[in-house]
């Protein structure tokens, strides 16, 4: 193989593995966009009234600070995702190695948001489970398990979608570095 035959065979691999790359970039985007707006929209309709020894209760989201910052961070999410596909789109044919560098840093706050909201959810939503003795806190979910249920459902979403800017970001990383035939020029 000559060499000028090499290098259009490089030009062409480069060019296939950045199709695949705007290609999984998309569809992460697309799938994270999913996961989050259904989390946020599972949280948001989560309540659930009950009568425990003659005491009616009712519980929703708004209830707890820390699910209103769950629904709050997987509606950011979802917002900043469809920007994001969107800005992808339209630069996609002039992406330079700086373009990524800001959906690297996209990623990553998006990534840490969710993130913190996952964290703080799961916490709530354990002593929920199964209370917390020394501090005198019982246990709710056994008597408002179909909310506790949608709770747990959407935590798991916002899970998902964090794991899917979690690949962004290394994507992003990873496209924000000069190749070397750049950096040898």
């Amino acid at each position: 193989m000559s060499t000028t035959e090499e290098g259009t065979s490089t030009k062409t691999g480069a060019a296939i593995l950045q199709k695949y790359s705007k290609a999984a970039q998309v569809s992460l985007r697309i799938m994270a966009m999913a996961a989050s707006l259904a989390a946020a929209s599972i949280v948001l309709s989560s309540n659930q009234t009950v009568v425990i020894y003659g005491i009616t209760a009712h519980v929703k989201y708004s209830y707890s600070p820390t699910y209103e910052f769950l629904a709050a961070a997987n509606l950011i999410a979802c917002v900043l995702s469809a920007i994001s596909v969107l800005i992808l789109y339209i630069i996609g044919k002039y992406a330079k190695s700086v373009n990524y560098f800001f959906f690297f840093l996209h990623d990553l706050v998006v990534m840490t948001l969710l993130m913190a909201a996952c964290s703080a959810a799961t916490a709530m939503g354990y002593l929920g489970r199964y209370g917390n003795k020394h501090a005198g806190w019982i246990a709710i979910c056994g008597y408002l398990d179909s909310y506790c249920d949608r709770i747990t459902v959407s935590v798991t979403l916002s899970y998902i979608a964090f794991l899917f800017y979690f690949f962004l970001a290394i994507i992003s990383a990873s496209k924000a570095r000069p190749s070397t035939a750049q950096a040898d020029k």
